[in-house]
């Protein structure tokens, strides 16, 4: 049988036809592809989503951790105020984002705490508070933090009586700075109104900004603190003793447990430090108060955390001689 060989220019023609019909089915499948799986974009919200979510959605779910973001100075006033708040991830080390009594918070939190405050020694007697301190996250860049003194107990100067009155009531709000996995920067303006009596050394109205930071990039290990000022301007400022002051405070603590651990989860051992420095001339003397307290946090299951700390002041003159700290806490 005689074998007929195509010419070169046929081969050539065939080639470029199959080339283009596979080109053609690539192009269709592609177009197709499109069509079936539009292009996702992030979802926006109204204000009264986003703030409804904040408060009452649930922002500790897996999906809800998919929509935090990092935030930075330079997207201050661009990024983050138009989305939900989500409860952030652990630290690069694995220590949670929590708050210590007595130490300055840095993270925002969906929470209440009761806390309660013995201080001995004084005026030769004893002092007692009772507070419910609540976070209330608006958005993931503003919370608002408030302080409501249940109860304020003194001896008078001279020791032979006391008073129980309600104190000033504190409300404060609270903007995320920058935030990554390891670190978080905020900024705090407490208002304090004077919704308590002199006789306490409250009936006072100050004004207090506050720069808070926390970290974790190394296990359990976290660090944190700021400094800031406190300024009274109104009120009983002479009568209470009320002082202008530069406040600032350093915490470093460590945790040793899982959070599932319970009755002993998210254990944490810390040690803050306090102090406070008047900046006015409303007193004979300007002495500086130094504090140290050790305190401990445990996970008790449930989100219900247990919580204790002893104050001692380390400077003289002492206000007093030590201060016993414990609250119960309930995130939700």
């Amino acid at each position: 049988m005689k074998t007929i060989t195509p010419k070169r220019g046929q081969c050539r023609k065939r080639t470029a036809l199959y080339l283009g019909m596979a080109l053609l089915a690539i192009s269709a499948q592609e177009a197709a592809a499109d069509q079936a799986a539009p292009e996702q974009t992030e979802k926006s919200y109204s204000f009264s989503e986003v703030l409804s979510q904040s408060v009452t959605g649930d922002v500790y779910s897996d999906e809800a951790a998919a929509n935090w973001q990092d935030l930075s100075y330079s997207n201050m006033f661009s990024k983050g105020w138009d989305k939900p708040w989500v409860s952030p991830p652990n630290g690069e080390g694995g220590a949670p984002r929590q708050g210590w009594l007595n130490a300055y918070d840095g993270v925002f939190y969906r929470l209440s705490v009761a806390t309660f405050g013995w201080q001995h020694g004084i005026n030769g007697g004893d002092g007692y508070n009772n507070n419910l301190i609540s976070y209330t996250p608006l958005n993931q860049r503003m919370e608002i933090q408030t302080n409501i003194p249940i109860m304020t107990s003194t001896p008078s100067a001279s020791g032979t009586s006391s008073e129980t009155n309600f104190g000033d009531l504190q409300i404060t709000p609270r903007i995320i700075l920058s935030e990554s996995k390891n670190v978080t920067q905020s900024f705090n303006l407490n208002f304090r109104t004077p919704t308590g009596d002199v006789f306490n050394g409250n009936h006072v109205a100050s004004i207090g900004p506050q720069y808070n930071f926390w970290a974790n990039a190394w296990k359990g290990l976290v660090v944190r603190g700021g400094a800031g000022f406190s300024i009274p301007y109104s009120g009983d400022i002479t009568r209470s003793g009320a002082r202008s002051t530069f406040d600032a405070n350093v915490a470093v603590g460590y945790y040793f447990t899982p959070h599932d651990f319970t009755p002993i989860g998210d254990m944490v051992w810390y040690v803050s430090t306090n102090v406070s420095q008047p900046i006015d001339n409303r007193g004979a003397s300007s002495n500086t108060f130094v504090s140290l307290t050790p305190g401990f946090r445990g996970h008790l299951g449930q989100n219900w955390y247990l919580l204790g700390a002893v104050e001692v002041p380390v400077t003289s003159p002492q206000p007093y001689d030590y201060q016993v700290m414990g609250g119960i806490m309930k995130v939700y």
